[in-house]
C-alpha cells in the first residue's frame, strides 16, 4: 500500500480554487489539506470557515485540517462544521492536550497532533495511544516553499518505533518541503501521509506531479 497524498491548498491558485479542488478530485491524491494559520502561532494568515466550507462543498475526498493558532480548543466545533474530517492541533499551541485531543473525537473527526521541528517526538509519549495522526513538520510553520530540514528522517523513525512499542495505530505524516526526490526515503522511515504544496501546484502538471509522489511512494514499499 502506498503513503496516502495529500496537497496543500495553501500552496493553489486561489483565483482559481475551484478548478484546483476540482483536479484534486480527479488526481491520484488521498486527502486535501488545509493549514489555518492564526498569525499569532505563525507568523501568517490564511484561510477561514467560509473558505474552508466552500472547498468541502466540492471535495470529494477528506478535508485534513491542520490548525496552527492559538487556543484551538475555542473553534472545534466549528471547523468539524466547516467541513473537517481530520483536526490537528499544535503540541506547542495545547496547554490541556488530552482535553483537546478529546474534543476533537466527541465531534467524529479524527484526532491529530503535530509538531515543530524543534520539539523531541519523546513529548507525545503519554499520548500516542489517543491520536489518529501525527503531524512531523519538516519546516517551521508559517509559510510554504521552504527547505527540508533533515532531520527529519530521524524523528519519524523515533515516532515510528514508539508507535509499535505501544502497540498504537497512529499514522505519520510528513508536512513541509516534500518532493519526488525525498518520498521514498520519507515512506522508508515511517511516514504514511504525505503532504505536498508548492510540489504540487507549482508544477507544470499537478495531476501527473500527484502521480509521480504516489507512485515514488509506491516503488518503496515494494522493496520492502
Amino acid at each position: 500500500m502506498s503513503a496516502l497524498i495529500a496537497p496543500s491548498m495553501l500552496s493553489a491558485d486561489f483565483t482559481k480554487l475551484a478548478d484546483e479542488v476540482r483536479m484534486v478530485n480527479q488526481s491520484e491524491a488521498d486527502w486535501f489539506h488545509i493549514d489555518i494559520m492564526d498569525g499569532i502561532f505563525v507568523p501568517n494568515i490564511t484561510m477561514g470557515f467560509i473558505v474552508v466550507k466552500a472547498i468541502n462543498q466540492l471535495a470529494e475526498k477528506p478535508l485534513d485540517v491542520h490548525l496552527m493558532t492559538v487556543h484551538p480548543e475555542r473553534y472545534i466545533e466549528q471547523w468539524r462544521d466547516a467541513g473537517a474530517d481530520h483536526i490537528t492541533v499544535h503540541y506547542e499551541a495545547c496547554t490541556h492536550l488530552h482535553r483537546v485531543i478529546q474534543q476533537i473525537k466527541l465531534t467524529g473527526a479524527r484526532a491529530g497532533v503535530a509538531i515543530n521541528p524543534h520539539t523531541p517526538v519523546q513529548v507525545l509519549t503519554d499520548i500516542i495511544e489517543d491520536l489518529d495522526l501525527v503531524i512531523i513538520m519538516s519546516v517551521n510553520p508559517g509559510f510554504g516553499g521552504q527547505n527540508f530540514i533533515p532531520r527529519t528522517y530521524e524523528k519519524i523513525r523515533e515516532l515510528s518505533s514508539m508507535i509499535r512499542s505501544r502497540g498504537a495505530s497512529t499514522l505519520i505524516e510528513v508536512d513541509g518541503g516534500v518532493t519526488v526526490a525525498n518520498t521514498a526515503k520519507l515512506v522508508e522511515a515511517g511516514a504514511g501521509s504525505l503532504v505536498a504544496g508548492n510540489t504540487v501546484f507549482n508544477s507544470e502538471n499537478p495531476k501527473e506531479t500527484i502521480h509521480l509522489l504516489k507512485n515514488a511512494a509506491l516503488q518503496n514499499n515494494q522493496k520492502r
